[in-house]
């Protein structure tokens, strides 16, 4: 028989192999956005001379630059309108879609839901040559509405898959007692259901927001008018033919970075949650 103190140090060994991978994990995604902080307040001379992520001399004007030469006022509005309303919408439609696929039975419901996790698989630039004439015919091209319902769109499938997987697991009993106190179904969906679906709830928010804050392909697509694009347009004003200023660039990455940042702090304890837990309710 094997000294316990063999399997103590074996413990203490793997533990520490652990601890390490994932130090390195925390440090390799860290690491890239101090670099961009630290730039962001270096000169266009020393961003890649200076290696070091304090920079000896900070430029904070950089942020008033880049800002007011960027146009970021006007795209910052722009991004906060569609992140928001396509945010709402994708929770609306599909958390109800993903209810009506959880608990209720009619005609092709299986093949309505495989339809739409098989458009999961389909990557976005896939879907743009027919979204540009369907947008053309229906006269939403170069307006917000065109933009907006086209990134719903995109978000849905996830999403409903993310809810379905929740409402299968939340137990009946719940909506059985608010349907003797009189609720309807969407009194159920609204007051039951939905409060449950908190740590999903997080993960569609942050996972939406992400991906609307961040687009850039599907505005260009769409948009004419360049004051209806969202804040990514401004990144590409320092960007020119023969040169880059990126300590412009990366004090406008970081202004584009905080508010999700933000956003995943005061939602982290759900999405934690609702990654790990998935659909346990209660």
């Amino acid at each position: 028989m094997k000294n316990p103190l063999y399997y103590k140090t074996k413990n203490i060994a793997v533990n520490t192999v652990i601890h390490i991978f994932l130090l390195t994990i925390a440090v390799s995604c860290v690491f890239p956005l101090l670099w961009m902080i630290g730039s962001s307040l270096k000169t266009q001379s020393t961003i890649f001379s200076d290696v070091s992520l304090i920079p000896r001399q900070m430029h904070w004007e950089n942020y008033y630059i880049a800002w007011k030469e960027g146009g970021f006022g006007r795209y910052f509005i722009n991004s906060i309108f569609y992140t928001t309303a396509v945010v709402i919408g994708i929770i609306v439609v599909s958390s109800l879609a993903a209810y009506a696929f959880s608990r209720f039975n009619f005609r092709g419901k299986n093949l309505m839901f495989y339809a739409f996790m098989a458009a999961m698989m389909i990557p976005i630039p896939g879907s743009f040559v027919p979204l540009y004439v369907l947008l053309n015919k229906l006269h939403l091209r170069n307006t917000q509405l065109g933009y907006i319902l086209c990134m719903i769109n995109v978000g849905l499938s996830t999403s409903i898959f993310l809810f379905k997987t929740f409402f299968d697991k939340m137990p009946r009993e719940l909506e059985d007692a608010a349907r003797i106190d009189g609720c309807t179904k969407f009194g159920i969906w609204w007051n039951v259901a939905l409060p449950l679906a908190k740590p999903v709830l997080a993960v569609v928010v942050v996972f939406n927001a992400l991906n609307v804050w961040n687009e850039y392909l599907l505005a260009l697509l769409i948009f004419d008018s360049r004051s209806l694009m969202p804040l990514q347009v401004a990144l590409m004003t320092f960007q020119g033919e023969y040169i880059t200023r990126y300590h412009l660039l990366m004090a406008g990455l970081t202004i584009t970075a905080i508010p999700i940042i933000i956003v995943y702090c005061l939602m982290q304890k759900y999405i934690v949650k609702g990654v790990t837990q998935g659909a346990i309710v209660g």
